[in-house]
């Protein structure tokens, strides 16, 4: 599959019920990494969903392959509920926390397949 995806274009990690939802800022082809800024991060139980604003959380570098273009239709709803509330004064350690064991869970779970 060839992925071809362009700087602001939103993008997805998926790994279990969670979707990490990132505007792409640069790929890097020769590397096959793409340079991301994480946006959201999306919990699914059941027919809700618990939203993660993580645009104050840092830069991911990431490996191209496992990501896949959003919908726009996927992020429009999700976004526009993060974005209708208050911006935040501070950071929020929770979010970035949750982020860093997302992405801790998603590279085992790579590390696991790659070995078998």
């Amino acid at each position: 599959m060839s992925l071809d995806f362009q700087p602001g274009q939103i993008v997805a990690l998926e790994h279990g019920n969670r979707n990490l939802y990132a505007e792409v800022i640069q790929v890097v082809v020769s590397r096959q990494l793409c340079w991301v800024r994480p946006l959201l991060l999306v919990t699914f139980i059941e027919k809700s969903s618990v939203i993660i604003d993580l645009r104050d959380a840092s830069d991911l570098l990431w490996h191209l392959n496992l990501f896949r273009p959003a919908l726009d239709t996927e992020v429009i709803t999700l976004l526009s509920q993060v974005l209708a509330k208050e911006p935040k004064t501070e950071p929020d350690f929770v979010a970035k926390q949750q982020l860093h064991e997302f992405i801790h869970q998603l590279w085992q779970a790579y590390q696991n397949s790659a070995e078998s």
